[in-house]
């Protein structure tokens, strides 16, 4: 009633283009505590039933209006391990879901939420929190993303011994190689991981499980294993001319900026400077793709999706508390480059020297029969668009089917992903799965919240009983 929705203002775009730094402004304490004042305390607080890892929004919003930080970050801490991540990385399903929402701009939850840990760390509240007593217990990790890490430092705290396995030169998977530095500076991940390694936590870099290390390897050396590798198969585009140079998975160019960036490499191996850039998919790494290529000094930059614009509001069909499925504007696109809806890539057309100079493109119409969404082309919308750097930003379908699956011998879903039991485990007696690995591509909230049952779930295995909560089934609907 007496305040208005605000967040804090973006740094100046001719200013942020020339460094990789987080894009926010910092937010005055005074406006802060207004904007959780506008929480209602609901009795019914559907924000936490929006959110997977089941955070009790309400109550750190009031202690944050009170003044009370330290509370608010025990609060905050209580169902989520790693809220400098989502406070920054979550679409925020659970502001989707606030009350408020029906007929005002929600509150602005994950502000608030990042604002709190972030505070946390300064003051030097956030400490390792050693286990009591050890199990003598072993489990093994692979994958060191945020359903990784959730896994490892939950089973840490239990007094279990973890060995986090991680095939990258560094730990922290699409947290440290996918998610550019302009939507979260590393320093925020290593500080977190000099957390864990504090509590017990073991990290072991460059090592391919499958390869490097095998399956019989671990199970023999570890209680039991936990697969949280993520969906990393990249979803492809096979169309004429895909071969053709300058043609890259999103993956292949992000993670090169990152390198540049952690100071491993002086340039990216893969640049957008100077080039047309074409960036198929509208989601979140398309507009990863779109911002670093403005860093990079694009000459210009569209980012290409095949379904139609989406509308400014909720349409009747897509009511509170359900996602919305409407426009939105990120830090990226506010910097420059053209958006194009209900557009479909034909073919690529290469040079003379067999990299990528053009694509061709046609425009489509959004259909429906039996159930069935399709896209037929639009007669007469064909279209070039001239193009020397393409990226594929279009999803991913599942974990990469290779030695590690094999070895392990797990069973596949008709998706490919992992199948698993209620208990989290797969059908090989003491290997569990987490994250994307056996729910699919989905968001860092999800992943963390996987990351946490599964570790109870382990714990349980192991000891007979646990004390870890377990906020998800993995039975759990996808939400967005």
């Amino acid at each position: 009633m007496k305040h208005e929705r605000e967040l804090p203002s973006h740094r100046p775009v001719p200013v942020r283009l020339k460094d990789w730094n987080e894009v926010y402004e910092d937010f005055p304490e005074d406006k802060l505590r207004a904007q959780a004042s506008r929480c209602m305390d609901c009795g019914i607080p559907f924000c936490t039933n929006g959110c997977p890892l089941g955070n009790i929004i309400p109550d750190w919003n009031d202690l944050t209006y009170q003044g009370q930080w330290r509370s608010a970050i025990e609060r905050l801490h209580s169902t989520n391990n790693f809220p400098e991540f989502t406070g920054r990385l979550c679409p925020a399903p659970c502001e989707a879901a606030c009350v408020l929402g029906i007929h005002e701009p929600p509150v602005a939850i994950k502000r608030i939420e990042v604002e709190i840990v972030d505070r946390a760390w300064d003051e030097g509240w956030i400490t390792p929190e050693l286990a009591a007593e050890s199990t003598e217990k072993r489990v093994a990790v692979i994958g060191s993303g945020p359903a990784g890490l959730a896994t490892a430092q939950q089973l840490t705290r239990a007094g279990h011994m973890v060995v986090v396995f991680e095939r990258s030169d560094r730990i922290g998977g699409l947290l440290r190689y996918g998610i550019p530095e302009f939507k979260m500076e590393k320093r925020h991940l290593d500080r977190r991981l000099e957390q864990m390694q504090a509590e017990g936590t073991e990290f072991r870099v460059n090592v391919d499980v499958g390869v490097d290390v095998t399956a019989d390897q671990l199970q023999g050396d570890f209680d039991a294993v936990v697969l949280a590798c993520g969906a990393t198969q990249p979803r492809d585009l096979p169309i004429p001319g895909r071969e053709l140079g300058g043609v890259h998975q999103a993956m292949e160019f992000l993670p090169g900026a990152n390198k540049v960036q952690e100071g491993d490499l002086v340039d990216a191996p893969i640049s957008a400077a100077g080039k047309d850039v074409i960036i198929i998919g509208g989601g979140d790494t398309g507009a990863d793709c779109l911002g670093t290529s403005h860093r990079h000094g694009a000459r210009s930059v569209h980012q290409f999706e095949i379904m139609p614009r989406p509308p400014d509001s909720r349409p009747n069909a897509n009511p509170w508390p359900t996602w919305p499925m409407i426009y939105r504007v990120s830090s990226a696109h506010e910097e420059g480059g053209d958006r194009e809806y209900a557009i479909n890539t034909v073919q690529f057309l290469g040079d003379d020297d067999g990299d990528v100079a053009s694509l061709e493109t046609v425009r489509v119409e959004q259909t429906f029969q039996d159930g069935q969404m399709s896209f037929e082309p639009v007669p007469g919308t064909q279209q070039i668009f001239p193009a020397q750097r393409v990226f594929l930003a279009m999803g991913f379908t599942g974990p990469e089917q290779g030695p590690l699956l094999q070895q392990f011998g797990v069973d596949l879903t008709a998706r490919g992903n992992v199948e698993r039991n209620d208990q989290w485990q797969t059908n090989v007696d003491g290997v569990f799965v987490a994250g994307d690995m056996g729910r699919g591509q989905s968001l860092i909230v999800w992943a963390i919240a996987e990351g946490r049952s599964a570790a109870a779930a382990v714990d349980e295995w192991l000891m007979s009983s646990t004390q870890l909560p377990s906020p998800i089934l993995p039975t759990a609907a996808p939400q967005r």
